[in-house]
């Protein structure tokens, strides 16, 4: 099943909370790992790093 949406991102550090202001969730933070993108766990959103951009080595 593909995820309802995928977002570009430039970080391996992401977030979401669903987009939907009070129809939301509860905000996340996310970590791409190897495979180059995430997925979250309430909504299904998908962050995807951009081609060429670098991993960032995070905390």
């Amino acid at each position: 099943m593909e995820p309802p949406e995928t977002i570009e991102v430039e970080t391996t550090q992401v977030s979401c909370d669903g987009g939907g202001g009070a129809h939301g969730h509860p905000h996340v933070y996310l970590k791409i790992g190897e495979e180059g993108f995430v997925e979250c766990p309430y909504c299904d959103r998908r962050f995807a790093l951009k081609p060429g951009a670098a991993a960032d080595s995070g905390h």
